[in-house]
């Protein structure tokens, strides 16, 4: 693997930032959580954020933290399926198809919530773990592979996960189809 600075992956894959922040506000807004600030995207760090009041509903907690995770991963298998249908099946290739595997690639990469996410999940998940929340008790297992996923962003990791849901998981389903 080669070193390209973050702020070029990031530019190169806004999509994904964009999604990622939406993510955290719909579920925000769908658990009836207020944002109090938010920038789907900028050239800065971080690229984008979303500053919502503090819930101490774990589940509401746990749906923000968690949220790009489902809503990106899902968006990249939605727009990279139908695009590899005719490329697998039929050898039909046209250059929309690269513009949209960019695209769905780009949501992928994402997915995995940031290490504030994860500090957030994991101090809410110490306190309503003591109440035998089984969410919570979930979560820090979980909490811990969030952060190994964010290191493992130095070594493409991010990419790889991407690209296995966006063309992996479709070129499998594919092939039993």
């Amino acid at each position: 693997m080669f070193l390209i600075p973050g702020y070029i992956i990031t530019v190169l894959t806004f999509p994904g930032v964009i999604v990622h922040e939406f993510a955290h506000m719909l579920l925000c807004r769908l658990r009836g959580v207020a944002v109090l600030d938010f920038c789907f995207f900028r050239f800065g760090d971080p690229a984008g954020y979303v500053v919502h009041e503090e819930t101490n509903n774990f589940t509401t907690t746990f749906l923000i933290s968690v949220g790009p995770f489902i809503v990106n991963s899902l968006l990249c298998i939605i727009i990279c399926f139908p695009v590899l249908i005719p490329m697998r099946i039929f050898g039909v290739v046209n250059k929309f198809y690269y513009v949209l595997l960019w695209l769905g690639i780009s949501i992928g990469m994402h997915a995995f919530p940031s290490i504030g996410d994860a500090h957030l999940l994991f101090q809410q998940a110490k306190k309503a773990a003591v109440t035998l929340h089984p969410l919570a008790i979930i979560s820090l297992p979980l909490v811990i592979a969030i952060y190994i996923a964010n290191g493992l962003r130095v070594v493409w990791f991010d990419y790889i996960y991407g690209v296995a849901i966006g063309l992996g998981l479709p070129t499998l389903l594919l092939q039993y189809w």
